[in-house]
């Protein structure tokens, strides 16, 4: 017994060693971690034990959701499909295949004209049929930010364009989520310059601020970047009158809102920080005037423990997969006015809870739950300040 005491410190000792002086590309940062000023909402709140399950066994990962003009849902996921529903959900069909990783999903009714040397087209293996335009229905082309592919840009036909993959010298690595403003032009994100969408939770651990901010301007197909060094840029939301541009730092539990006019113009701020959790998608409702924020999962004690502890993060990163911080099961959202007012807070921790919730689009009087992981997106009732907890 005390030999293989001995063997286990030895090999315990070594470890540690090796995690910490061990030549390696993962170069954790320290950070200081703000108090959560929301808390915790009450859990089973009854719209997330509303949720409907909607294209359910088509395949997995439906991460965003987007509606078309015909009310028409689309989804893309982790095998590289866009697929496209019914307003009921049902019919589900392969819209367009990226052969990337589909994640963020955004129509736009403006003209993608990018120039020959700046984009190219590929093929779907299926691609919708070619549908024409009517003055009631104008043509749509959807956006996609695909974490593998970059920026593309879809027909009605299914005919893919990839518009951008990279920026002042460096390719896109996560490309994560878009939105397009009042004017046409398109505002995504580079989750990591440094990690892949396989190692999202690399990234988060690191802390070291590979994420971008960019607009796309459909007009001289130039990328140009709005911010930098942003830890795990996630979900982008244009406000309402296109006067700014939120994006969420899913590793600093926090939304930073971008000015494009105005008196602050060209720079930015906190548009609220300290969140309970982990922010994923946002959007803009317009009937509703508020800011929908998916939250991945609540904090995590361990990892906020270890924000100013690198060289223990350094030991957690070489652990065995199953011994690292896991994200809790555990279904998420807040709505959040122009203003920064918390106005929706819930949360349901249920063994059948819809989780994890990586973005939210209101549609008139329901909100739409895209999953990175599910088999099947949601939709739950719209909450109102008066049914919120």
């Amino acid at each position: 017994m005390k030999n293989l005491l001995t063997l286990i410190l030895i090999a315990l000792v070594a470890f540690v060693g090796y995690a910490l002086f061990w030549p390696s590309d993962f170069m954790p940062q320290p950070w200081t971690v703000a108090t959560a000023t929301t808390g915790d909402a009450p859990v089973r709140s009854a719209p997330l034990a509303q949720a409907e399950r909607m294209g359910e066994d088509t395949a997995t990962g439906p991460e965003d959701v987007a509606i078309d003009n015909q009310g028409r849902l689309y989804a893309g996921y982790e095998d590289g499909t866009i697929r496209r529903f019914d307003p009921d959900g049902s019919n589900g069909q392969v819209f367009a295949t990226t052969n990337g990783r589909p994640l963020g999903l955004a129509f736009s009714s403006k003209p993608v004209a990018p120039t020959d040397d700046q984009a190219s087209t590929e093929s779907g293996d299926e691609t919708g049929e070619q549908e024409q335009a009517t003055d009631a229905q104008p043509p749509q082309t959807l956006i996609v930010a695909d974490a593998d592919k970059g920026l593309l840009a879809i027909n009605p036909a299914g005919d893919i364009k990839i518009l951008a993959s990279g920026a002042e010298g460096r390719p896109f690595k996560f490309t994560d989520d878009v939105d397009v403003g009042p004017d046409g032009t398109i505002y995504f994100t580079d989750a990591s310059s440094k990690y892949g969408h396989d190692a999202y939770r690399t990234d988060i651990l690191e802390h070291g601020g590979h994420g971008r901010l960019m607009e796309y301007d459909p007009t001289t197909a130039t990328v140009t970047v709005l911010l930098g060094g942003l830890q795990f840029a996630n979900g982008v939301a244009v406000s309402g009158d296109g006067a700014y541009v939120l994006v969420t730092e899913t590793g600093s539990y926090r939304v930073l809102r971008y000015w494009l006019s105005g008196d602050m113009a060209g720079q930015s701020d906190i548009f609220i920080d300290r969140l309970p959790g982990f922010p994923d998608g946002i959007s803009h409702g317009a009937d509703s005037d508020t800011f929908w924020v998916a939250l991945f999962a609540p904090r995590n004690r361990l990892l906020d423990f270890t924000a100013d502890k690198p060289w223990l993060r350094r030991i957690i990163y070489h652990l065995p997969r199953a011994l690292q911080p896991e994200p809790a099961h555990v279904a998420g959202l807040m709505g959040i006015k122009p203003d920064g007012t918390v106005v929706t807070d819930l949360r349901d921790d249920s063994t059948g809870a819809f989780a994890p919730i990586t973005s939210v689009q209101e549609q008139g009087n329901s909100l739409y739950l895209g999953s990175l992981s599910a088999d099947a997106f949601a939709r739950i009732p719209r909450p109102t300040p008066e049914t919120t907890p």
